[in-house]
């Protein structure tokens, strides 16, 4: 008996196609834990290392991490540091997993929206599962979910596209009071994640407008409870929250209060900006963690007028052919309305990031969607071209996660993409000298003061890789450059270890004397100190110097081994 081929035009039975929805996340979610395979025990990074979970202790009670900024995203970090505050894999874990659900939400948008834009039932699936995919797969995602403090635009994706989502598949036209909640309540946690997701409003009456081009005023009256809901809530936001909002940008990094650039500086610069992120969303070649990209402080300056015009002319072209290209026009505003609070008029100090564009790439999907759906080739033929497009993703970020594997490879790469940036050669050389590498540590340290005038940091680190090397002298000639350009506790403190390594007590204890006075409080001034009264032979005033700095730093193993010593020496008199 001949057994009969499935016909791939029939309808599939339930049981096969509930197997394949099963399936299909489960295998992209294993796709996606391989492609960040590299990460998933990197150690803390960059910013990472001043933040509260990298100094935080077992002891620290949720009520320390919770407060007004970004409390959702804390709490995040805060179940992370219940985990291990040492091995740092959960937090990779949640990242990936968080990159999950986003991917998940963004199939609903997409899909919805295919829908609206009139595509054939059977296609909608297949491409929004394409646009979802390379949204996980694409290069230009990694620094949102490989590096930890990345996760608060990851975080923050997520939730904007789950209430995104909540929005579109509503069901009736005009929302509802029990569909408004769950769009305002994951709106919330979007914003409580990151503040740059008070945008969403705007998506929502952009959307409302686009897809009623005969009544659009008309579909925003009849969400008039969403809305409603959302202008109380923000009025209230700002009323609870004026202080924190009239204080925001003071810290130096972002604000109308920066100096040395206004709002209309930076909205020049991102004229540019955002055609660099179109590029890298082509073609991912120019990816890095700190971006060697020059401000237009004049609408001329690097050509920001051409960038204007282009913006212009794309907007008139989106509006001219909407009807006939409706996904790809509105991919367009979406596009430039998620990337608005990072790339408009409030100034940040760096003009561009790839984290930046982790929601945004929305856009640029549904135009990529909306064009290649028309391609007059035969659907095998794009078939295969959109998995060979995504397996090429896959194969770019898995290389990108391994640059984000370890510090030294992700400066390596920095340095390189930015070769004049000082941040970049100064955070090498640090990794060098973190890794024993003190000969490199020494070179990059070069570097980055022929690139800038040198801080203090950076005189004291150079100076502590010019010990490691044994090279003493010139050890204690950065150490007071460093003192000369700011001088604290630490500083003095080497200055006198060095001295105590040559036997120079004298010099040693007025170093550490101009230490203590410095700061009073600096625990390893007095276990310095204690170490040179021990090998001085005076074990008393050992234990009392060591005592202190076990006082103000119980930590301090050297501290307690001298204080062993000293005691010890003490009672066999």
């Amino acid at each position: 008996m001949k057994t009969r081929k499935p016909d791939p035009k029939r309808p599939q039975p339930p049981a096969t196609r509930s197997w394949m929805w099963c399936a299909a996340p489960l295998a992209s979610l294993a796709v996606l834990f391989w492609v960040y395979g590299p990460t998933m025990h990197t150690p803390f990074l960059f910013d990472d290392v001043g933040q509260q979970f990298a100094l935080s202790s077992a002891s620290d009670p949720l009520a320390k991490w919770i407060g007004p900024v970004r409390p959702v995203l804390m709490f995040s970090y805060w179940v992370n540091t219940r985990i291990s505050l040492d091995d740092t894999s959960s937090y990779h874990v949640f990242n990936v997993i968080i990159h999950a659900l986003a991917g998940v939400f963004i199939f609903l948008v997409i899909r919805r929206l295919l829908k609206w834009a009139g595509a054939e039932e059977r296609s909608r699936a297949p491409w929004a599962a394409f646009g979802a995919l390379l949204f996980l797969l694409h290069p230009f995602q990694a620094e949102s979910v490989a590096y930890i403090s990345g996760r608060s635009d990851a975080l923050c994706g997520m939730f904007a596209c789950a209430s995104f989502a909540a929005f579109l598949c509503r069901r009736s036209s005009a929302i509802s009071w029990a569909g408004v909640l769950p769009v305002v309540l994951l709106f919330g946690a979007a914003v409580l994640t990151k503040e740059q997701a008070v945008v969403l409003p705007a998506l929502f009456v952009l959307t409302d407008l686009w897809w009623n081009p005969d009544s659009p005023l008309r579909a925003v009256r009849a969400n008039w409870k969403l809305y409603a809901v959302l202008a109380l809530g923000a009025a209230g936001a700002v009323a609870l929250f004026w202080n924190l909002i009239a204080g925001f940008g003071t810290g130096g990094s972002a604000g109308f209060s920066m100096k040395d650039l206004t709002w209309y500086q930076y909205l020049f610069t991102e004229f540019r900006a955002v055609f660099a992120y179109v590029f890298n969303f082509l073609l991912p070649v120019n990816l890095s963690v700190d971006w060697d990209f020059p401000f237009s402080h004049t609408i001329l300056e690097h050509g920001a007028i051409f960038g204007l015009a282009a913006l212009l002319a794309l907007a008139a072209a989106a509006w001219r052919y909407r009807r006939t290209f409706p996904l790809a026009g509105y991919g367009y505003f979406v596009f430039l309305v998620l990337l608005s609070p990072t790339s408009s008029v409030l100034p940040i100090k760096d003009p561009i990031a790839d984290r930046r564009m982790y929601l945004p790439m929305l856009g640029l999907i549904l135009i990529a969607i909306d064009l290649l759906r028309r391609l007059k080739v035969e659907r095998k033929v794009l078939a295969m071209g959109a998995a060979a497009l995504l397996v090429a993703a896959a194969l770019a970020t898995h290389a990108r996660a391994e640059v984000w594997s370890s510090p030294i490879t992700l400066w390596q790469d920095t340095a390189r993409q930015s070769p004049n940036k000082f941040r970049a050669h100064f955070h090498l050389a640090y990794a060098y000298q973190e890794e024993g590498r003190n000969d490199l540590a020494v070179a990059e340290f070069q570097k980055t003061a022929e690139l800038s005038p040198p801080t203090a940091d950076l005189l004291l680190d150079w100076g502590l890789a010019y010990d490691g090397l044994n090279q003493p002298e010139k050890a204690l000639e950065k150490f007071r450059q460093a003192a000369a350009v700011q001088p604290s506790a630490h500083v003095y403190t080497q200055i006198g270890y060095i001295y105590a390594k040559r036997s120079a007590w004298r010099e040693a204890m007025e170093a550490f004397d101009t230490a203590q006075k410095l700061d009073a409080n600096f625990a390893y001034t007095y276990m310095y100190k204690g170490q040179v009264h021990l090998a001085t032979n005076e074990p008393a005033a050992a234990a009392a110097e060591f005592q202190h700095a076990l006082k103000l730093d119980s930590s301090l193993v050297p501290a307690r081994q001298g204080l062993a010593m000293a005691q010890q020496r003490l009672s066999g008199r």
